[in-house]
């Protein structure tokens, strides 16, 4: 395999990162403009803003305002370099990776891949269900709402109309409760001025969770009154609720009741990717890996995890860090700060999580916070949530544009963004791609 190209042997020492989500995207900024050379991969050309996945895919928000190109952040910083590539191996001998585009060498590897959606290994809902890990899994999400209302218009039968106008979601943490009240919202604001044919009567937003509670993460006080805000919003809450199966059609619960969407958003578990050369070493429960208080991965020298891949057991958190952004965010400062130390031979920091508290919206007024030594409901904490999120968003620009829509929105009850883009099979640039091909070899000939 060859090398990765353009990538100069330039006499610093190398830190390659994998991963541009919250944890990889800070480590590089804070090692920018330092004596390391940076090499950041990612098999996307931007970072992407998870926590407002939601809002694409109820067409609150473009796609282009919740993502930011990597290699605009770093135009001015000569001493980082990005690569979209996926990565393939590991081998801590020679202290190298392989990637898609080649191979690469490292003095220090920092791991930030994230996790993937988790199906437990039911194959029939990962094939049907939706997951909402990328931006374009939103897309997607809001495609298929759009196509289904579309169809639901051509149904005479109302229970054949309402399997296309239900949603059902899967998962009461963040994600899952975020989603249904933003869909409810929709339901009574949105949708029956865009489908004024449509009984709407006929219309349910269902939110199963498996456990006895909704957002697992927070306090009691928060996840009761995020139920009592979502069956306000008229989603019909169902907890200790096992989505058995899905056939594209019907949900089969453990219990034996049975529901009908063609339209299910899974959001109930994630697993970490699996890494050859590392995960066979360091794995645990889950695929996360075993990391020290210094984010060195176990049994690896140079190599380190960081962000919802890792696994650090520490104080009351014997089975790890919560999987949540802030700890990412905290392990790649601290990480930071110790490969900096290094090049000095100064003393290294172990890491110790500050829990800064938890946020969740439920709709327009509507969110819980449970902050250290306070708790919020309502209003309150719902402007707290807008701007916690508004600064925690890469650009200034794109700040901007997602403050004008939440205006507009506020005010208006209305999104304006419900575009059905379907990209076609073959594109304009597949066929002209051929044709120049066809072009080069007739006048190589």
């Amino acid at each position: 395999m060859e090398n990765i190209k353009h990538i100069p042997e330039n006499g610093k020492k190398r830190v390659v990162i994998i991963g541009g989500g919250f944890a990889g995207l800070k480590l590089a900024r804070q090692l920018a403009n330092t004596a390391y050379q940076v090499v950041l991969i990612d098999k996307n050309n931007y970072h992407q803003f998870q926590p407002l996945f939601y809002q694409v895919a109820t067409s609150g928000l473009e796609p282009s305002s919740i993502a930011f190109p990597l290699r605009k952040i770093f135009q001015k910083r000569k001493n980082v370099h990005f690569r979209m590539a996926e990565l393939l191996e590991v081998n801590p001998n020679v202290q190298e990776i392989y990637t898609s585009l080649g191979k690469l060498k490292y003095d220090h590897l920092v791991l930030a891949t994230g996790v993937d959606t988790n199906y437990f290994g039911n194959k029939n809902i990962e094939q049907f269900a939706i997951p909402m890990k990328s931006v374009s899994e939103a897309i997607f999400l809001r495609n298929s709402i759009l196509r289904n209302y579309e169809k639901a218009l051509n149904e005479s039968d109302p229970k054949k109309a309402a399997n296309y106008m239900n949603i059902v979601l899967v998962g009461g943490g963040p994600t899952g409760v975020e989603l249904a009240g933003a869909l409810a919202e929709m339901k009574s604001d949105i949708l029956p001025k865009d489908y004024p044919e449509l009984d709407f009567s006929l219309m349910n937003v269902y939110l199963f969770e498996a456990s006895a509670r909704l957002l697992n993460g927070m306090s009691d006080v928060a996840s009761k009154k995020a139920e009592t805000y979502l069956k306000k919003l008229g989603v019909i809450v169902k907890t200790e609720a096992r989505v058995a199966d899905y056939d594209g059609l019907t949900i089969k619960l453990d219990s034996g009741e049975t529901f009908h969407s063609y339209t299910l958003v899974w959001a109930a578990g994630v697993t970490a990717r699996s890494i050859k050369g590392i995960s066979e070493i360091a794995a645990t429960k889950g695929g996360r890996l075993r990391v020290d208080l210094y984010n060195q991965v176990s049994g690896l020298n140079h190599i380190y995890a960081i962000g919802d891949l890792s696994i650090q057991k520490e104080g009351e958190f014997q089975n790890g860090h919560p999987q949540v952004a802030q700890v990412g965010l905290q392990q790649a400062g601290n990480l930071a700060r110790n490969l900096k130390n290094l090049l000095q031979n100064k003393k290294l920091k172990a890491f110790h999580y500050k829990d800064k508290g938890s946020l969740a919206t439920i709709g327009k007024n509507l969110a819980v916070a449970d902050l250290p030594g306070v708790k919020m409901q309502g209003f309150m904490a719902w402007v707290l949530w807008l701007f916690v999120h508004l600064m925690a968003i890469v650009g200034v620009k794109n700040r901007f544009f997602i403050l004008i829509n939440w205006v507009w929105n506020y005010f208006t009850s209305d999104q304006s963004l419900r575009v059905l883009i379907r990209p076609k099979k073959r594109s304009f640039t597949d066929r002209a791609s051929e044709e120049h091909q066809k072009t080069n070899k007739i006048s190589l000939n």
